[in-house]
């Protein structure tokens, strides 16, 4: 949650598309070709989502929306010119190759001070789904979200050890450590 947090504030002070790209990757847990394809018309203002086409299925359609905070639905209303009409909602809101957009986000982690190994957009996915599940998400939603066909691929976000898995226990005890005293 820590490295996350660093980035948004990373990509917010970047400011421009590739702030936007960054923080809508954050936000969302998508991978970077599922960004890339995002248009004006899958910006759903009114439900508060943003729909991906999940793009690592074997065929084509499959869409998700996932909910993101109305911040980011203005923000990037504000720099890509996204209007309810007049802009094209064909046009991809990034016209940038999955290269170009991997090395924005790979400075990006690196001026949020995140360190090798986990200054990966990739990693910043995994982050995405322990997060959610350290927050109580269920692993039937976050699937949805991440856009998983099988629950055992969402599964492995659960499987946490170390400060993730503390903090997991910690919300367990809430009940329980009052009855061990002051």
């Amino acid at each position: 949650a820590r490295e996350r947090s660093a980035f948004v504030r990373a990509a917010l002070e970047q400011g421009g598309e590739v702030g936007t790209f960054c923080v809508t990757l954050a936000f969302t847990g998508a991978r970077i070709s599922e960004i890339l394809a995002l248009t004006p018309e899958r910006v759903d203002a009114g439900n508060g989502s943003i729909v991906l086409e999940t793009l690592k299925r074997r065929k084509r359609g499959v869409f998700r929306a996932i909910p993101v905070p109305s911040k980011l639905i203005a923000q990037l209303r504000s720099v890509h010119a996204i209007r309810s009409c007049g802009s094209d909602p064909k046009m991809k809101l990034w016209t940038w190759g999955r290269t170009t957009a991997w090395l924005h986000v790979k400075s990006t982690l690196q001026v949020a001070g995140v360190r090798e190994p986990l200054a990966t957009p990739r990693a910043l996915r995994h982050a995405f789904g322990v997060d959610a599940v350290q927050n109580g998400v269920a692993l039937n939603i976050l699937q949805r979200w991440m856009g998983h066909a099988r629950i055992e691929t969402t599964a492995i976000y659960a499987d946490v050890i170390g400060r993730e898995e503390r903090a997991l226990a910690r919300r367990t005890w809430r009940s329980l450590e009052k009855a061990l005293g002051a």
